[in-house]
């Protein structure tokens, strides 16, 4: 039984950082894409970065230079460093691994996804 549980989340100020973590189980974490996508209240969800088994991490506009994804093959954990948060970042971010990764929400597809943690990022 696959399963993501993230954590990390919290409220900040804008500026601030905060680092994100997933620790997976139930799967070969290293054979399937996995990334973050996130979500805000009436919002489309939003991919904002994922990584391929190939190691190469891509970003969406809204937070490249900001954000930095990486994943521990041995812990079969994967992170989100995020700094110089936004209010704009508020958000349930939401770990997701294997299926369709897109930065066109109308066909993002991940097989699994976590329960969520949730950012705030107050001005």
């Amino acid at each position: 039984q696959v399963q993501l549980v993230e954590s990390g989340g919290d409220s900040v100020q804008a500026g601030g950082s905060l680092k994100l973590s997933c620790a997976a189980s139930g799967y070969t974490f290293s054979r399937c894409v996995m990334g973050w996508y996130r979500q805000a209240p009436g919002k489309e969800r939003e991919l904002v970065s994922y990584i391929t088994t190939l190691g190469t991490t891509t970003y969406s506009d809204s937070v490249k230079g900001r954000f930095t994804i990486s994943q521990d093959n041995v812990k079969n954990t994967l992170y989100l460093q995020m700094n110089s948060l936004k209010p704009e970042d508020t958000a349930m971010y939401y770990c997701a691994a294997c299926g369709t990764f897109t930065y066109n929400s109308l066909h993002l597809r991940p097989t699994y996804s976590g329960q969520g943690t949730q950012v705030t990022v107050s001005s």
